[in-house]
This record gives structure tokens, C-alpha cells and sequence, in this order.
């Protein structure tokens, strides 16, 4: 399919979208305070943090490395030497009276990153944003709102935590592209290991600028949508705020460029402020804090360090193992899974690929869903599952019986050929007991054999079913239908 968006009404949508995620560093990212979540407000800010006289930031070496591999992770201009510098604003959350942030210089210049639009419909397309910069920042405080009583409280705990905002290009051009750019980035700062991107917990945010337009006319005037936190919202609210333009300039108005709060009780963009230009802030290089020059040797560690990406492990699964994009996608949705799927496979080996992905997707993730677990915590190792799968392939077991085998997986220890022949549950080849248990089904059940005869293909699974009942599940379901066919003649 082509990657051409479809027009709304007319227009033409254009979406750029800044991300805000936090660095998993235990301490912030200028002084030693913890960045724990959920502690009790305002027990975890130090005079750095609140932006005492006299008291001066010192950088968080782990927040370099961290945004280092960001910046690899998306094919990105490093930023060898790079600044920080002062963004003033006043707002009660930030008590120093400005954000340390990165203006002039940030550590990750421009890059790029793929993404897949419409995963698993016959509409999925793979779509190139490019990534403006990456730079490094310090998260404000936050502003409690209690409705009784009717008071605002100031919490400074996030105050100083390590952010790394990202920044694209405007290059989305619908709400399916935009949620899955936002899905993209989530994926690989987790796989790298460099956030933990809990979105309920605010450690991974996303800023959306919209704006509309006619084809073949410059771009519209943006909003800002303003620190969505789960994948559901975004897409509503971008939703929403096309409508809500579009309205605007079909009524004779025009839109004014504004950062805006999603309601998503009455699902619609409400405004918060008129947006402010980079001249607002009246930024200027921090007087506290020296450049940050990356050496060679602290480049090199950092490469050594990064794992298989994302993009290419799945490039690998479709080319060498013979998979779907889609079901690639899918097991590399997290490096986790992932690794546990190379497990598995690296027993049963790549020519049993598919069967192991479909077991993995399905019968597994299903099981930890339910249990609310995660491959980490998994009853069953790759080791046991792979040692199923092998009986499957092996046509000791079919798949029927491989369901009930995986059920003693999941409650025991046991491997899955102790299972196997401590239940009885060895899959019937012999030709001539298969042969037996038909036949006595046939003379049992002339009616369908007729029916069959006369064209009636659904007698014939009506046949087969009762074999394989009457073997208990137990023989070969490949074997019934050939010596079916064969001895109905």
C-alpha cells in the first residue's frame, strides 16, 4: 500500500510529536536524590533541586551513556560536544525559576527511525520519521489539584528527574501514524534499557503538535496537545483536535496556535495557554555547567554495550527464519520476549520457527495475560517449551494433545516427555490401530459416508472427528485423513 495518508474532509493533517521520556538513573540527573516513584511528596528534593543560593548542579554521568544509546538506537548525528542551557519560566512547580536543558548543542542531533503503520491489516506500510534532536533535561515538579478541600499542593519529587526529550519532524500525516511513531520510540528506549517508559507513572509523555490544511497549500497553524500518557488518549485526542480545526476554519475562523489539555470525559481539547516561541523562554547557556565533551574511549564503551537492535532483529526473523512481518513485529514488541523466542528456537532449531512464534504469541502470552505475568516470570522455560514443541514435531504429540501437555507445563517442573508418558499422552501412528478404530467409525456411521459420497465435505470432518474421539485425541490427525479417504474409497 501506498504510505499517502488519506485526506479528512478535505485537509491534510500534519503531526509532530515531542516525546518526554525519563533516564532509569537511580539519582537525578544534577544532584544525588532518588528518582523512586511514588514516594511522599517533596521527601525527595535536595537544595540542588529546589535551586538554593550558592548550591551547584553536578552532572549524572549515567544520563550521557544513556542518551548515547538513544541516539545510536535511531541512526543519529552524536553531539561529541554538547551544552546545557537556562529555559526560564515561572511556574510553582519550578522553583529554580528556569529548567536546565539543552538548546544550542544537544547530545543527539538529527536521525531517523521506521515505523510499521496498520501492523497485521492488508493496509500496513512501513513509514520513514525523521527525529529532529534528542536532548537531555531536567523534569519539573507537578502541581496537585485536591477537590476537597479545594486547595493546589506542590510536589517537588520530579523535580531534577532526568529526561530526554525527543523531538520529530512533522513528517505523520494521520492518527495511526503518530500512535505508531509514539509505539516505536516506547519500544526501543525499553529495549535498550534505558527507561523503563511506565506511561501511569509519567516516565514516558508525548507532546502533539496538529495542524490542517489544504493540499497544495502551506502547513496550517499548530496546537499543542500536552502531556498524553497512554496510547489511547493519544489517538483520541489528535482525533478530536482535527475535528475541532477543522470545524474551526469550515466556520470562517481561524485557529490560534495555543497548547491545549485533553478531556477525555467530554473526548474533546480545551485550551490551557496561547503557545509560547523559543524567544519566550529568553534561553541562555548555563553558567553552572561546563560543556560535555564525549571521548573516543566513552563513545566505544557505549557501542560495545548496545544490543541487537530492534529493526534489524526483525528484519532477521522475516529473512532467516522465515516469518511474517507481522508476527516479527510481535515478538519484538519487547527485547524479553524476544530473546525468549531466540531461546526456544536455538533448541528446536530455525526450521521450526513458525511453529515456535505461534506458541509463543498464542498458547504462552496467553497464559501469562491471564496470570498477569511477564516472560520473565514464566512458568515455563524455553527450554521446557522447546522440548514440547520437539514432540510436535517429531509427530509424538499433535497439536490437540500439546495443549493438554503445555497445561502440566505450566502447573509443574516437569519436562515435557515426563509429562508425555507419566499421562499416556503419545500421539497413535501405528497404521494398522488407526485403520482398526476407522473402520468400526464407518460401520457405525453409514448415514455420513453416504452424505460424504455425495459430496458433502462436512461429513467427512464429521468422520474424522469421531476417530480422533474415539482414539481419545490420541492419533495422528494427518494419518486419519489419508486412511480415511483410502479406505472410503
Amino acid at each position: 500500500m501506498s504510505n499517502q495518508a488519506p485526506l479528512i474532509d478535505g485537509y491534510e493533517v500534519v503531526i509532530g510529536i515531542e516525546i518526554h521520556c525519563q533516564l532509569n538513573t537511580q539519582s537525578k540527573i544534577f544532584s544525588n536524590a532518588p528518582t523512586a516513584f511514588g514516594a511522599e511528596p517533596n521527601t525527595q528534593a535536595t537544595i540542588v533541586d529546589l535551586g538554593f543560593p550558592g548550591a551547584l548542579p553536578v552532572l549524572n554521568e549515567g544520563v550521557i551513556e544513556r542518551a548515547l544509546k538513544f541516539g545510536l538506537g535511531i541512526n543519529a548525528e552524536l553531539g561529541m560536544y554538547n551544552t546545557f542551557d537556562r529555559k526560564n519560566y515561572f511556574y510553582p512547580d519550578l522553583p529554580k525559576g528556569y529548567q536546565t536543558t539543552q538548546m544550542a548543542n544537544p547530545i543527539v542531533g538529527k536521525g531517523y527511525i521506521d515505523i510499521l503503520v496498520n501492523a497485521g491489516t492488508k493496509d500496513e506500510y512501513t513509514k520513514r520519521i525523521g527525529i529532529t534532536r534528542a536532548h537531555l533535561e531536567e523534569d519539573a515538579g507537578k502541581s496537585v489539584h485536591d477537590a476537597v478541600p479545594a486547595m493546589t499542593g506542590v510536589d517537588l519529587n520530579r523535580a531534577g528527574t532526568p529526561l530526554i526529550e525527543i523531538v520529530s519532524e512533522p513528517d505523520m500525516r494521520s492518527v495511526g501514524e503518530a500512535v505508531a511513531y509514539v509505539k516505536t520510540i516506547h519500544e526501543l528506549v525499553t529495549w535498550l534499557g534505558i527507561s523503563d517508559a511506565i506511561m501511569a507513572e509519567g516516565s514516558f509523555r508525548a507532546d502533539i503538535n496538529v495542524s490542517v490544511h489544504k493540499p497544495n497549500t502551506p502547513f496550517g497553524t499548530r496546537c499543542e496537545l500536552k502531556n498524553l500518557n497512554s496510547f489511547r488518549f493519544i489517538e483520541r485526542a489528535i482525533k478530536s483536535e482535527i475535528e475541532r480545526q477543522i470545524d474551526v476554519i469550515e466556520d470562517g475562523g481561524k485557529v490560534v496556535q495555543a497548547t491545549r489539555l485533553y478531556d477525555p470525559e467530554r473526548d474533546e481539547t480545551r485550551a490551557m495557554r496561547t503557545k509560547e516561541e523559543a524567544n519566550d523562554y529568553r534561553y541562555f547557556p548555563c553558567p553552572d555547567l561546563l560543556p560535555v565533551v564525549i571521548s573516543d574511549e566513552t563513545l566505544a564503551k557505549v557501542k560495545a554495550d548496545m544490543p541487537e537492535l530492534p529493526s534489524v532483529r526483525k528484519e532477521r526473523f522475516v529473512n532467516e527464519f522465515g516469518l511474517s512481518t507481522y508476527d516479527a513485529n510481535v515478538l519484538n514488541g519487547r527485547r524479553e520476549l524476544s530473546d525468549y523466542f531466540l531461546d526456544v528456537i536455538a533448541i528446536t532449531g530455525n526450521q521450526h520457527a513458525k511453529i515456535a512464534a505461534n506458541w509463543v504469541m498464542g498458547e504462552l502470552s496467553g497464559a501469562l495475560n491471564k496470570n498477569e505475568l511477564t516472560i520473565n516470570h514464566s512458568p515455563i522455560s524455553a527450554e521446557r517449551l522447546a522440548g514440547m514443541i520437539a514432540r510436535i514435531t517429531d509427530n509424538t504429540i499433535s497439536g490437540k494433545i500439546a495443549k493438554e501437555v503445555f497445561g502440566y507445563l505450566w502447573e509443574s517442573d516437569k519436562s515435557a516427555d515426563d509429562i508425555i508418558a507419566e499421562h499416556g499422552l503419545k500421539q497413535e501412528t501405528d497404521t494398522s490401530a488407526i485403520e482398526a478404530i476407522i473402520k468400526e467409525v464407518l460401520a457405525n456411521n453409514q448415514a455420513m459416508v453416504d452424505e460424504y459420497k455425495g459430496g458433502k465435505e462436512k461429513a467427512f470432518n464429521g468422520l474424522v472427528g469421531q476417530v480422533m474421539k474415539a482414539s481419545r485425541g490420541k492419533a495422528n490427525p494427518a494419518q486419519v485423513n489419508e486412511l480415511m479417504k483410502k479406505l472410503i474409497g
